[in-house]
């Protein structure tokens, strides 16, 4: 492995083993391998690596997904997915890096435009998924598919945020996710005559 992937990889296991606090240049370096000196060498700063270690994480993360999200062809498959990108990205620690990542990013604009460019990232796949599934239902004049995309994905990282301090709530949050995936499978099976009604009714209450 080539000494920056490895500085990449380093700062990723520091953020999930130390948080941002203990992320320093000889904690990652040590943690890669490496010499002190590389980090700098390679990046410039902390900052600068920390930010590549995290559009590094977010494209091989959601690449190893992307298979997956293209098979989806219906919501209850998307919400299905996202309970096992949640329980597989929990597992590997990845949550615990978001936080740490959501947290500096408060304070730092650096860490704060790359962790919006790494999250946008799982939206588009959501967003492909929404506009795929939602063509052709009466839903889909009347939804913003990029503004659902990122509700969804919002909600999810919520969800994970929310469970560590009320585990019972986040399951009942889920719950509802999966009763709008049942409603919307409801909504694909109804015969065209009661589609264009619920089509007219839903233009009805819009304006």
């Amino acid at each position: 492995m080539e000494t920056r992937v490895k500085l990449l990889e380093g700062a990723l296991e520091v953020l999930r083993t130390r948080g941002i606090a203990g992320a320093s240049a000889r904690v990652i370096a040590a943690a890669a391998g490496v010499n002190q000196a590389l980090v700098f060498y390679h990046f410039g700063t902390v900052d600068d690596l920390l930010v590549a270690a995290l559009g590094h994480g977010a494209e091989s993360r959601v690449a190893r997904y992307r298979e997956r999200f293209a098979g989806i062809d219906s919501i209850g498959g998307l919400v299905e997915l996202g309970r096992a990108v949640r329980e597989e990205e929990q597992a590997a620690g990845n949550f615990t890096v978001l936080a740490q990542l959501l947290a500096g990013g408060q304070a730092n604009p650096k860490l704060a435009e790359a962790t919006a460019a790494g999250l946008a990232l799982w939206t588009r796949e959501v967003e492909a998924v929404l506009a795929r599934v939602l063509a052709g239902t009466p839903l889909a004049e009347f939804v913003h598919v990029g503004g659902l995309a990122r509700a969804l994905a919002s909600s999810f990282i919520g969800l994970e945020l929310y469970a560590g301090v009320d585990a019972d709530a986040a399951r009942q949050a889920t719950g509802a996710l999966d009763e709008l995936a049942m409603l919307m499978s409801v909504l694909d099976d109804l015969g065209p005559v009661v589609r264009r009604a619920v089509r007219a009714r839903l233009r009805r209450t819009a304006r």
